[in-house]
């Protein structure tokens, strides 16, 4: 006699009412991309299951809060992007159950699956910041990890006339590492403009002890930070905002270890949410210990189930958390899978390439391109330190054509980036 949980999975399987050669779980920019990669490829029913209705450019937040793009420029219909000939689940995913090779929907549908790919992205834990959510896009309160509040930061940093502004960071892991300090440069860039900076005190608190996760990049940022004339605070966490009173309260750590409390008061402050893989994630047997996609680093294949993959911010390898890196992670999945299929060994490796487009002012962007353990990987052999107007047209006209018509079409693009070697002094 089988015991009561043995018995709820098998009569889940008994009644599965739909099977899919590939089953994707999210359709971001990871799951749209790889099922359009797979669309000819593969012979067989493909799913993506997302219920969102509107896909979001989300690199171009960043512009939208510096007042650069509007909204509208960076969404876009779900449907208008589905690959034609995949199906759309438009319902979430509530569990996985990859011993029976199902996953379970919040509506109790269960779905069977020969491969499964699995990319939710982060979900945002607004809630881990006391206070947070009964100020969002109130009393100069912002974000740009949120469409609409990444507008209500734009129209904080145009108002502003003076008093005190915050940029905050959170402990890792965040989608794009890069994004919580590149506000923070064009809202004093914009003030020096219009000729508002002197009557503002800007800080960034961060709760790292660096500025960036690859040093090589570190004392360029470093010499924004101090061009824009902005005080920078390590170690520094925030842990509550009483929009009202305009207060913020952060976490510090000094250097012995000691832990203190510090109260901010603010005029504005873009808050960067604590972000963690999707509940449903965590919990589920294909997760690690920290909640993602338990994956080899370079194949992208479950280190358990050899029928699953994963890519995007959900998985497990140890790379920077953005479109770049699903650009670059698309293709090894698709290969590998398809090598699954026909029952060969992995046929190619995903070396941990990603990039941030460090905007360090309007106009100018430090190009960060970077592989698995801190490698200086360019794309073009000039020293990426120094801030550029050609990587500023790469980030605000190139890269939002690249995503939209190459890369969300199944289209491949890697103009060769490599390990370079340049001279320490900037």
């Amino acid at each position: 006699m089988l015991d009561p949980a043995r018995e709820a999975i098998v009569s889940m399987v008994l009644s599965q009412t739909v099977q899919f050669d590939i089953l994707i779980i999210g359709g971001g920019a990871a799951g749209i991309t790889v099922a359009a990669m797979l669309r000819g490829k593969v012979h067989g029913r493909i799913a993506i299951v997302d219920p969102a209705e509107t896909h979001a450019y989300q690199p171009g937040w960043t512009l939208v809060g510096g007042g650069v793009f509007s909204l509208e420029q960076t969404i876009r219909p779900e449907a208008s992007l589905i690959p034609k000939g995949v199906e759309w689940i438009r319902k979430p995913a509530a569990s996985f159950h990859p011993d029976q090779n199902v996953v379970a929907l919040v509506d109790g549908t269960i779905i069977g699956y020969n491969y499964l790919i699995v990319c939710p992205g982060l979900q945002l834990d607004w809630g881990k910041i006391e206070g947070l959510t009964d100020t969002l896009g109130i009393n100069g309160v912002c974000s740009n990890y949120r469409g609409d509040l990444a507008v209500y930061t734009w129209d904080c940093i145009k108002s502003f006339r003076d008093g005190q502004m915050i940029f905050t960071q959170p402990p890792m892991p965040i989608k794009c590492p890069g994004a919580p300090q590149k506000i923070a440069y064009l809202a004093a860039d914009h003030l020096r403009k219009t000729g508002k900076r002197a009557g503002a005190d800007i800080a960034f608190c961060t709760s790292l002890d660096t500025l960036f996760g690859v040093g090589f990049f570190v004392p360029a940022l470093k010499a924004a930070m101090q061009r824009h004339g902005i005080e920078v605070n390590y170690k520094t966490t925030l842990k509550a905002i009483d929009g009202k009173a305009k207060q913020a309260i952060f976490s510090v750590t000094g250097a012995d270890g000691t832990i203190s409390e510090t109260v901010r008061g603010f005029d504005m402050i873009h808050v960067t949410p604590p972000q963690s893989a999707p509940d449903f994630l965590k919990s589920s047997p294909i997760a690690n210990a920290a909640g993602f996609v338990d994956v080899d680093q370079a194949t992208m294949q479950h280190v358990r189930y050899p029928n699953v993959f994963s890519l995007g911010d959900a998985v497990s390898t140890p790379n920077s958390k953005t479109a770049a890196a699903v650009r670059m992670q698309a293709p090894v999945v698709v290969r590998n899978l398809m090598a699954a299929m026909r029952s060969e060994p992995s046929r190619v490796a995903y070396d941990g390439y990603g990039a941030c487009p460090l905007t360090t002012g309007y106009g100018e962007i430090v190009l960060a391109e970077f592989a698995y353990g801190g490698k200086v990987t360019p794309s073009f052999p000039i020293d990426p330190r120094k801030p550029s107007y050609a990587s500023w047209l790469l980030k605000t006209k190139i890269l939002p054509y690249v995503y939209w018509n190459m890369m969300l079409k199944g289209s491949e693009f890697d103009i060769g980036h490599k390990e370079r070697q340049f001279a320490d002094v900037v």
